[in-house]
């Protein structure tokens, strides 16, 4: 079988050297091209080089357009304005689109349905196996457990995450929404300050640490009358987010226009 030739987009940043790495070390993937934002230190520099390996040859160019054309997959942990512009190359090109960009708006989510119609879209709020397991586990707790267990999400990342909740944390929150068959968005708390009252039934709090380098850390905890359970998943390295979105691709090579998520992917859905 021919190896799957993939696009990696935002390669200078954490995730993008972490997926250049992870093409030369997983089989059945090849590096079709790497691209980043039009400015960045990044362009011309080394494949290879930004992996922590010997030179590719291959140069991180800001132009997605040719690189889209050659390719099976693009692999994108960027910006939503990024994000929403590859996803019309990738709609255009037909080829498969795996998104782990986190902080997109409803507008940007229309922009992806759009999209959607012509491209076969993988989008995750993580790509790890674990995560998605525990997603999950917390939609199953949450169908099992009354109302009287309230349900609260903590999450810590590195310091210089631009966004919060984090994209996980709230795939967590969505998936504990759907075990109580409510809708996140009536139902999220993602601030606490001053004098807020009593905790009201049925609500879902965000909890969110940032500091140091920790990659990531959520734990959703469902606090009962005199009991309490948590489910917890520690990342210790991006690796595992990037195999995942590896396998992303790799499943949707040859699948229906759609967006899909990492449960589908896994068959967890």
């Amino acid at each position: 079988m021919a190896e799957l030739r993939l696009v990696i987009a935002g390669s200078g940043g954490r995730m993008g050297r972490t997926l250049l790495r992870a093409i030369h070390e997983v089989p059945g993937f090849t590096l079709a091209g790497a691209v980043d934002r039009e400015g960045a230190a990044e362009i011309g520099a080394d494949t290879g080089v930004l992996a922590g390996l010997s030179p590719s040859g291959l140069k991180v160019t800001s132009d997605a357009l040719p690189l889209v054309a050659q390719a099976d997959a693009i692999i994108d942990f960027t910006t939503p304005a990024s994000t929403v512009a590859l996803a019309a190359l990738a709609a255009q090109a037909r080829i498969v689109h795996v998104i782990g960009t986190t902080g997109m708006s409803a507008a940007d989510q229309t922009k992806l349905e759009a999209a959607a119609r012509h491209a076969a879209i993988v989008k995750s709020g993580n790509m790890s196996l674990g995560v998605n397991l525990l997603a999950a586990l917390v939609k199953r707790a949450a169908a099992s457990l009354g109302p009287e267990f309230d349900i609260e999400v903590l999450e810590m990342h590195h310091n210089r995450k631009v966004d919060a909740p984090s994209g996980t944390a709230l795939l967590l929150g969505n998936a504990a929404a759907e075990g109580r068959a409510i809708s996140l968005g009536e139902h999220s708390v993602r601030s606490r300050d001053g004098h807020t009252g009593a905790r009201k039934m049925g609500d879902i709090g965000f909890a969110t640490l940032r500091g140091g380098t920790v990659v990531g850390d959520h734990t959703v905890i469902f606090a009962g009358p005199s009991e309490r359970i948590e489910l917890s998943h520690k990342a210790e390295d991006r690796m595992i987010f990037a195999r995942g979105a590896l396998a992303a691709a790799k499943w949707g090579k040859g699948k229906k226009p759609g967006i899909y998520s990492m449960a589908d992917v896994l068959g967890l859905s």
